[in-house]
């Protein structure tokens, strides 16, 4: 494996600067990681642990995954942590049934806490680009998402106490294997990638056929976003306890971000105040047959009674009205 020093200039021009400090880095073994650990090996301002999580999903592909993406750590002189899905999943509280895709992020996201917080650093480094931005979008789109969530990811999240960083987002796929072959470094090709038993498998084949879609789809999350953040600069905030009409007068996209960020400070878990329970605040709201007493998700209830919306105190206790 050839490893000659990063002087393309993609590494220095083409990819949006990580934070300064030490961080994760997730690395599958795929070109898309193994491009963003060339990209940003030999930085001085950067300390890098590479992480990698064996899915246990391919046989001895995944394990020589694994094995790769340790050598290249080796000769890089990075510390590695490599782990299994059934170890990691051993020690979650509980693991996600909805979907394969939703099981596996979970895990990834508990080794990525494990690494951060056991080696002191800021948080996570992913290698998501701009054609996984592309997708994402059309995913959320044939799903209905709200204009808001087609605003798609964005460079720095935070989900808990994990920070993640994507500096790749306005990076195609197409240029980073060019920066591969160019300084010699290989990578490992996952084979499910092209089942389609995924959708987003299913997805990216499409836009491979169509590539002029991606930058249109780009375009949109772009304005999207630019939409999403103008909302929340201008959305009202709702009080604890608020009048229907607080909310049933706003138009639609302030709407959604009060009642987003009303149930998030009701401790619903921000992650997962999605659509659907976007939606339901604001019928409650709007819709005096809809039900007067709903559950949402982190076992909160929101109560609707007498012209005032509140949300209920864990256990069922009311909170006091105003």
């Amino acid at each position: 494996m050839s490893l000659p020093h990063d002087d393309n200039p993609l590494a220095t021009l083409a990819i949006d600067p990580a934070p300064v400090g030490a961080w994760a880095i997730g690395v599958s073994g795929g070109a898309d990681s193994v491009g963003l650990l060339r990209l940003l090996h030999g930085r001085a301002e950067l300390r890098l642990h590479v992480a990698h999580l064996n899915h246990e999903t391919r046989g001895q592909a995944s394990i020589d995954d694994a094995q790769f993406v340790q050598r290249l750590a080796r000769q890089l002189a990075l510390p590695c942590t490599i782990a299994t899905l059934s170890a990691v999943e051993a020690n979650m509280p509980e693991t996600p049934v909805a979907n394969r895709s939703a099981r596996y992020r979970a895990a990834r996201m508990a080794l990525f806490r494990r690494v951060v917080d056991g080696e002191r650093l800021q948080g996570v480094l992913v290698a998501h680009h701009a054609d996984d931005q592309a997708e994402t979008i059309l995913h959320r789109l044939l799903r209905g998402a709200a204009p808001e969530g087609l605003a798609g990811m964005r460079r720095e999240t935070r989900l808990g106490e994990l920070r993640l960083v994507r500096p790749l987002l306005h990076v195609r796929s197409a240029a980073l294997r060019q920066y591969l072959n160019e300084i010699g470094q290989d990578w490992r090709e996952d084979a499910s990638n092209a089942s389609d038993d995924y959708a987003r498998n299913r997805i990216r084949k499409l836009l491979g056929s169509r590539p002029e879609l991606v930058a249109r789809l780009l375009e949109l999350s772009e304005a999207c976003a630019a939409l999403r953040e103008w909302s929340r600069r201008t959305a009202p905030r709702l009080a604890d306890a608020f009048a229907p009409a607080a909310l049933a007068s706003l138009p639609p996209v302030l709407a959604r971000e009060s009642a987003r960020r009303w149930l998030v400070s009701r401790d619903v878990p921000a992650a997962r105040v999605d659509g659907s329970s976007i939606a339901r605040l604001i019928e409650m709201a709007t819709d005096a047959a809809s039900p007067p007493r709903q559950q949402f998700p982190g076992a909160v209830q929101v109560a609707r009674r007498q012209k005032t919306i509140w949300a209920l105190h864990h256990g069922g206790a009311e909170a006091t009205e105003h």
